[in-house]
């Protein structure tokens, strides 16, 4: 065999090994870019998702936010409705309506303390009057002393003009006495009657005793 005859045949060898490396070779690099276009596939995916999920985590921060403002306002209108309230009652407790029924005059007597047919308890009155001309009707009104004892008025029309002397013991109501019908003294030496309306109004005062008297009225 001749020398070129082996020189071809050699590198005719070459050539074949070599075709057959780049054929191997060939899917390894297709594999590789088709592994990185589903890399880049999956991590867009998960960019996507990540966007969403910040997106939804910024929608419940919202709305958290939201809820957060909403209970802000409903806790101060409801501190505001409280307040209204507690304005309220105290206006009913310390403020003196104007009004045309007032306290008269006042009589305590000491003796009905032991008086076993309550005669004494009688003498003891608290007066009110009606300065107006239109009469009124004081059902519901109370006429209390500073220990808490309460008359609530029964459903007596007081006529304008007039008065009604409010009695401790017992006796038949009439146009112008009424009775509380107690078996003890209400009044003391030393004291306050209270007149209020039906709506708890601190109308009038009257006051006695110790401190001197004091009357007060509007």
């Amino acid at each position: 065999m001749s020398a070129s005859l082996t020189t071809r045949r050699a590198l005719a060898a070459i050539l074949a090994a070599g075709a057959l490396i780049g054929a191997a070779a060939m899917p390894a690099a297709a594999d590789g870019r088709d592994h990185g276009r589903d890399n880049g596939r999956n991590h867009g995916r998960e960019h996507v998702r990540d966007h969403d999920h910040g997106r939804d985590n910024g929608r419940d921060h919202g709305r958290d936010n939201g809820r957060g403002r909403d209970h802000g306002r409903d806790n101060g209108r409801d501190n505001r409705r409280d307040d209204r309230r507690d304005d309220r009652r105290d206006d009913r407790r310390d403020h003196r309506m104007p009004s045309s029924i007032a306290i008269g005059e006042v009589q305590n007597d000491d003796g009905g303390r032991g008086d076993r047919f309550g005669r004494a308890l009688n003498r003891e009155w608290v007066e009110v009057k009606n300065t107006g001309r239109h009469a009124v009707n004081l059902r519901g009104y109370t006429l209390t002393d500073e220990q808490g004892n309460r008359y609530r008025f029964p459903d007596f029309r007081l006529d304008g003009r007039s008065s009604v002397k409010v009695h401790t013991g017992q006796g038949r109501d009439t146009r112008h006495d009424l009775y509380q019908d107690r078996r003890r003294q209400v009044w003391d030496d030393s004291d306050t009657a209270t007149l209020r309306d039906d709506r708890g109004n601190i109308i009038d005062t009257e006051s006695w005793g110790r401190r001197g008297h004091h009357h007060r009225n509007g």
